[in-house]
């Protein structure tokens, strides 16, 4: 398989982008999932990843298309469990499909601790959205047909955190960024992704059918090649 993994060679914008054509750019090029086409969807935690999945799931289905969403937090084996949680993404769920085998994998319970009921991907989706910190990592590359990162500020990010997770958590959010931001350096994240998007924009737009991208370096449409 030849790797679409290289770092893009970005154009800067801020004019709005529709989500249905990124959705456009992905059937355009083959599938490298099987029959699957795979999104990865990366960034610091609080940065908007989950909102963005949730909007391209929705026009992919509007579409016709079959979508399952996978969260990377579903994942981890808690705070200091991400690469674990990308591991079994990878070996249980992407490998498995790309063999032709349904992908499996349990659900990380943050309150007991512990992986709970198992979840299915059967190999007819057309649409594999994979959303979190470590979901657009160098050994998913060769599967995916578009990456996203999505950035906004340390302190925006944390105040949606803490606004989300409470007070008490705050340790952990600055221990966790910490972490992703030599994890990103080592991986070059975010100079591989196809599409750099603001999370938090203050360009005019209709969140729910466009996002305001800093740069883009689409595949080409006639390959999946980056």
């Amino acid at each position: 398989m030849e790797s679409t993994d290289r770092a893009a060679d970005h154009s800067t914008t801020t004019a709005p982008l529709t989500i249905d054509s990124l959705i456009d750019n992905v059937l355009a090029g083959p599938p490298h999932l099987g029959r699957t086409r795979l999104i990865g969807i990366d960034g610091p935690a609080g940065s908007g990843k989950s909102t963005l999945a949730a909007s391209l799931q929705a026009r992919a289905e509007a579409r016709g298309l079959n979508t399952y969403v996978i969260h990377m937090d579903d994942l981890y084996d808690g705070w200091a469990g991400a690469v674990r949680g990308f591991g079994l993404l990878r070996d249980h769920v992407l490998q498995r499909i790309a063999d032709g085998r349904e992908g499996r994998y349990r659900r990380y319970d943050w309150n007991s601790g512990a992986y709970a009921e198992l979840h299915v991907v059967p190999i007819t989706v057309d649409l594999l959205i994979v959303e979190g910190v470590t979901s657009c990592d160098r050994e998913a590359g060769p599967w995916q047909s578009l990456r996203l990162w999505i950035e906004t500020s340390n302190e925006v990010r944390l105040d949606r955190g803490i606004e989300r997770d409470g007070e008490a958590l705050r340790d952990e959010w600055l221990e966790w960024m910490r972490w992703e931001r030599d994890h990103f350096a080592e991986q070059a994240t975010r100079s591989r992704a196809h599409v750099i998007v603001d999370g938090n924009p203050t360009v005019p737009h209709d969140p729910a059918l466009e996002i305001i991208p800093k740069s883009v370096a689409l595949p080409p449409h006639d390959s999946a090649a980056s």
